[in-house]
């Protein structure tokens, strides 16, 4: 008789005052996978009731800290900014001497700090309490503008929908890129973003957003055209400098990155529609031939045109 794998077992930890939001992403990544590769439970200090930081709303669970005993990976979802509970945070280091992989969500990364599990590393937060985090932890390099940061055995995402994109990455390194999109397909939602890509940061003051704006505009209404750098830069009546400088503050990333960025949305949009063949994916998005756009789709996504397409339209 064959046997079959053992499951992986995600245990999501709930610390008090939890964010609902990203509780529910790792929930339904991991609990209703539908392929019977994961067994997810939910645990909290004690179990019982739970705060989260959506008003009116508590959670009843049963499991209790002893659940990450039995864990292959565990993830924190964010919680109201504060000590964590000091037998949540040894917890948490038993796991993590044990080798159980450990994610953290928005600012469940300041319980992983707090547990000591990301000093010396790399990690990402919310953009709004990256300051704090680093402040609070200067052992930490945190790095505000991307999305998830894989260190190996620690992974950390920024805020909210950074949590999904970090939970279907992980399906994508335990199961291979296909398996991710097929997740993000049953999930509607587009596997877009890698965890290089910037967090969306409003800064800046009125007047450089709404020059910046007429740029973004242009460009997202050309991208079917050969774009420069020089070309924005003129549609923004800037230098190409300032139009560097801008970019950087702005996306945290170099004009000629986000265009190509745009254009890869624009692509991923255009394969699920179906109906397009890829050489006219690359025509319409400025990519050029289909050659190029296989070769900028498999360094930003690890997966093809033809295979993002396959898994968006069955």
């Amino acid at each position: 008789m064959r046997k079959h794998p053992a499951k992986h077992r995600v245990v999501v930890l709930a610390l008090p005052r939890v964010v609902a939001f990203d509780l529910t992403i790792a929930t339904q990544v991991f609990g209703h996978e539908g392929h019977g590769r994961y067994a997810m439970t939910v645990c909290a200090v004690d179990g019982g009731s739970v705060s989260t930081t959506t008003a009116g709303l508590e959670l009843t669970v049963a499991a209790t800290l002893g659940a990450l005993d039995d864990a292959d990976t565990v993830i924190v979802p964010g919680f109201r900014r504060g000590p964590a509970p000091p037998r949540a945070l040894e917890a948490l280091r038993h796991a993590h001497r044990r080798g159980v992989r450990i994610a953290s969500i928005c600012t469940g990364a300041f319980a992983l700090a707090q547990a000591g599990l990301l000093d010396g590393r790399r990690a990402t937060t919310h953009w709004a309490h990256a300051d704090a985090l680093a402040q609070e932890h200067p052992g930490i390099v945190v790095d505000a503008s991307a999305l998830y940061i894989d260190e190996g055995e620690v992974i950390t995402s920024a805020g909210l929908a950074a949590g999904l994109d970090m939970c279907l990455y992980l399906v994508g390194r335990d199961h291979g890129q296909a398996a991710a999109i097929q997740r993000a397909r049953h999930m509607v939602t587009p596997l877009h973003r890698a965890g290089g890509q910037a967090q969306f940061i409003p800064v800046g003051v009125p007047g450089e957003d709404d020059e910046l704006a007429e740029v973004i505009t242009w460009a997202s209404s050309n991208l079917h055209r050969p774009i420069t750098v020089a070309d924005l830069a003129r549609q923004g009546v800037m230098s190409s400098r300032t139009l560097h400088r801008s970019f950087r503050t702005r996306f945290r990333m170099s004009p000629r990155a986000w265009l190509i960025q745009q254009r890869l949305r624009a692509a991923c949009a255009l394969l699920e529609n179906g109906g397009i063949t890829i050489d006219e994916v690359a025509r319409r998005t400025g990519l050029g031939t289909a050659t190029n756009l296989r070769a900028h789709f498999q360094r930003a996504f690890a997966t093809t045109p033809t295979a993002y397409r396959r898994a968006f339209t069955q």
